[in-house]
């Protein structure tokens, strides 16, 4: 079994700060890539930001130059350094990690990132 814990998430004003953390356990035999979705109220979940074992990042259009992913693959370790944060950055944050000779990705419980205007 693997499990995903994500950490980091809070309320935090209009131009804040917040990183969060992810770490995968379990039966991790090795790491494809992860990253971080996120779901805001009645809206469809969306990818942030993913970065591959080979240290290639992709990011949405509405974070770039304001959120970092970095990943320390061989710890199963992904983290999201979230600056210059908007009212329409608040969601549930989830992390995602495709797993080798998994079929299928791994998704955490989410962590609530709430920025006020």
């Amino acid at each position: 079994q693997v499990q995903l814990v994500e950490s980091g998430g809070g309320l935090v004003q209009a131009g804040g700060s917040l990183r969060l953390s992810c770490v995968a356990s379990g039966n991790i035999f090795g790491v494809n890539a992860m990253g971080w979705y996120r779901q805001a109220p009645w809206k469809q979940r969306e990818l942030v930001a993913n970065i591959t074992k080979g240290g290639d990042t992709n990011y949405a259009d509405s974070v770039k130059g304001r959120f970092t992913i970095a990943g320390d693959i061989a710890k199963n370790t992904v983290y999201l350094q979230m600056n210059n944060l908007k009212p329409e950055d608040t969601a549930v944050y989830y992390c995602t990690a495709d797993l080798l000779y998994s079929p299928y990705p791994y998704w955490g419980q989410g962590t609530q990132v709430t920025v006020s205007s």
